[in-house]
């Protein structure tokens, strides 16, 4: 990982997190501002057409359009599609595990905290790689289950498993959590995606990094064990074959 990505980085972006739940337009307005930059150390976006897996209402639209990129989003939840009002401009609603998109059409496929939401994650990044021109760029970050934050809003419980923790939730808040385990959050592994990456037939691995920590952490990805836990959020950047 480049040295720009430094302490004071990572302190900034842990203090937008914790307003994630209250502050959304706040916490993923740094975090996309931060992703276009992070991104751009891998490929000239001025000109490239972007497709966001997963993207929700739009957050990344703007950070990517102000970096000259053409942006076209997917989310399949409609409720995430319309959460700050109309759904974004040119946004598609579909299945990252079935992209309606043709083979070899953008130029990068990039997924923010999605992975952990799907029920096939091997068959979504596929399609990513898929859709992506050869020589083109395929960013994924996700959150690895047993991270401290793998349970999402049901976090630190998670780490007695996924169904208590949802048990527990539902109890003390009377109403379930927004993501479900088994039904809308799963585990993934920081080693399986790994697995996955390296032994894509159509992408070679270009990046593997802990997504949020400063550049002198990043060996952690290189410890198993250790970095299911402490990367927090993994990225793995691939380039089409």
């Amino acid at each position: 990982m480049a040295r720009p990505a430094t302490l004071a980085r990572s302190v900034a972006l842990f203090r937008a997190f914790l307003r994630e739940q209250s502050d959304p337009d706040l916490f993923y307005g740094v975090l996309a501002g931060d992703s276009v930059r992070q991104l751009a150390e891998f490929v000239r976006l001025d000109g490239a057409t972007v497709l966001d897996v997963g993207g929700g209402p739009g957050y990344f639209a703007d950070a990517f359009r102000g970096a000259g990129a053409t942006y076209v989003g997917l989310e399949p939840d409609a409720g995430e599609l319309t959460a700050r009002g109309e759904a974004e401009p040119g946004t598609l609603r579909a299945s990252g595990e079935a992209l309606p998109v043709r083979t070899a059409a953008v130029d990068v496929c990039y997924s923010s905290n999605v992975l952990e939401h799907v029920r096939s994650p091997w068959s979504m990044t596929a399609e990513m790689v898929r859709v992506t021109r050869p020589g083109g760029t395929v960013f994924l970050s996700f959150t690895p289950w047993l991270s401290p934050w793998g349970g999402h809003e049901t976090a630190p419980w998670h780490y007695l498993g996924g169904h208590p923790a949802r048990r527990r939730y539902r109890r003390l808040h009377g109403r379930e959590p927004k993501n479900r385990f088994g039904e809308s959050l799963f585990r993934v592994s920081a080693g399986a995606a790994l697995r996955w990456a390296r032994r894509c037939p159509d992408a070679d691995v270009v990046a593997v990094f802990p997504r949020y920590h400063p550049w002198w952490a990043s060996w952690v990805v290189a410890v198993p064990g250790l970095r299911e836990i402490v990367s927090w959020n993994l990225v793995i950047v691939l380039r089409r074959r």
